[in-house]
């Protein structure tokens, strides 16, 4: 049969058209099966609370106790000790010179946890903390290690850990976004970028992305309709828009379609529920006492911490908090007690006030940066201006709330605060377990894309630390 150029190209086109449509219609229906057997067991936690501290506080000084440094003051880090591991080209080829701590250390509780004295308030209620001494990642750097410490790799292109609970299990408030993010409006200018695929979906439907809300007259850009405009009339145009969207995503299969009528429609609805949530004034005088005196200042880290809580109240799956400016190379008396002053009392006073209110018993709350900080001082190590390089062998998160072990300690460092001696916990370790709390398995949480099957922990070994549950 002779086939005219047209022809052949018109029905090559329609083939692949079908190919493709029957891939994304295979995949849905995964998608489909999959979310129908979420959650895989009883889970702990209803939602999480991720405070994100961005630049990699130093365990040094806060969590990891190492006062034998002391003596060591000045003296060459051990070949042994360093064992040839990767340095950043700030630090690297130049002397790594000890820097003992620059604090005090008090222990705290019947627990008895030992607490850096710039975090008193953590220590107040370090009863309540689980303490991961002994936390591991790969990446030096901030924007990779970030990525992986969010999304389980140091490339950007990966859902994020909210959008994956998002995809997973939805939300109980159909009114607010599954995933929510707030960043802290700092006093000053902050030097480090916060990337939108920190909490972005990846390759994930975009519905599933984390929904950033402002410290601004308008919480959510583009939201709100103009004044004089008529609700129900923007009732009638999403439902003709979404009439339009159904018949173009019938000729296309195009899933994203699909979303798009969803964001309009959230967004509707939100059109009520964000200034409903961001108002504050229904809050009593003792909690503005209780989260400290920056919690009235629209977007400082205290009421983020307020915003946190509400969303917890009305059922939001997943929020995020970034804190930034943890990065300190120098100055490391004044830069990281400024950062510990903007979040130890009001972090402390998230975890009461979700007690208080019989919420902690299924929230799961996550501290932490993407790395830690090295023994050796940056700069000169006895000056006032000394500081710590990126250190990503060991360091601290802390975790409480439901099902977490409280007043305990796990994982141990070396001498030097240089290496994990004692039960490493990796990143994925970490989101393993947080799954795990949500009633997922992870090994069989999965998202088919370009023929592979993804996870949130990716394809190397991966464990439930059910020690500290």
């Amino acid at each position: 049969m002779n086939l005219g150029r047209r022809s052949f190209l018109g029905q090559i086109g329609l083939n692949f058209g079908a190919l493709a449509a029957g891939a994304m219609l295979g995949d849905e229906a995964a998608a489909a099966r999959l979310k129908r057997s979420l959650p895989h067991f009883a889970p702990r936690a209803k939602r999480v609370i991720f405070l994100t501290q961005s630049g990699g506080p130093s365990q040094i000084e806060l969590f990891d106790y190492k006062p034998q440094l002391q003596a060591l003051a000045g003296t060459e880090l051990p070949d042994s000790v360093r064992q040839g591991q990767r340095l950043t080209g700030m630090t690297k080829g130049k002397p790594q010179r000890i820097l003992p701590p620059i604090t005090k250390f008090h222990r705290h509780g019947q627990s008895g946890t030992l607490v850096g004295e710039w975090l008193p308030h953590i220590g107040a209620i370090a009863d309540e903390l689980c303490f991961v001494k002994s936390m591991v990642t790969d990446q030096i750097n901030h924007a990779p290690a970030m990525t992986k410490f969010l999304t389980g790799h140091q490339l950007p292109g990966r859902p994020s850990f909210g959008c994956w609970a998002s995809y997973g299990l939805g939300s109980e408030n159909k009114n607010l976004p599954d995933y929510v993010v707030l960043i802290s409006r700092m006093k000053r200018g902050s030097d480090q970028p916060l990337y939108d695929h920190y909490w972005g979906s990846g390759f994930l439907p975009s519905k599933h992305q984390g929904v950033k809300l402002r410290s601004a007259k308008d919480p959510v850009l583009y939201l709100n309709d103009p004044d004089g405009f008529p609700r129900e009339l923007r009732r009638e145009m999403l439902d003709g828009l979404a009439g339009m969207n159904r018949q173009h995503y019938k000729r296309t299969l195009d899933p994203e379609i699909e979303t798009r009528i969803q964001q309009y429609e959230m967004a509707f609805r939100m059109q009520a529920s964000i200034p409903e949530l961001t108002d504050l004034s229904d809050e009593p005088e003792s909690t503005f006492a209780l989260y400290g005196p920056d919690a009235r200042r629209p977007g400082s880290y205290a009421a983020n911490c307020i915003l946190a809580r509400r969303l917890a109240e009305r059922g939001v799956r997943f929020i995020q908090l970034f804190h930034p400016d943890w990065d300190h190379h120098s100055r490391l008396r004044s830069w990281c007690v400024s950062r510990c002053v903007d979040t130890d009392q009001p972090s402390a006073a998230l975890i009461l006030d979700l007690k208080r209110r019989g919420l902690l018993d299924d929230t799961l709350v996550i501290w932490g940066g993407e790395f830690g900080r090295g023994v050796a001082g940056q700069g000169k190590w006895d000056s006032p201006e000394a500081g710590r390089d990126h250190h990503p062998r060991c360091f601290t998160v802390w975790m409480a709330g439901a099902g977490i072990k409280r007043g305990f300690s796990y994982g141990a460092t070396d001498d030097f605060s240089y290496n994990v001696v004692e039960n490493p916990v990796h990143v994925r370790d970490l989101h393993a377990t947080a799954l795990h709390l949500l009633g997922i398995d992870h090994e069989r949480f999965t998202h088919r894309y370009q023929g592979l099957d993804f996870k949130l922990t990716g394809v190397e070994q991966a464990r439930v630390v059910t020690e500290i549950l």
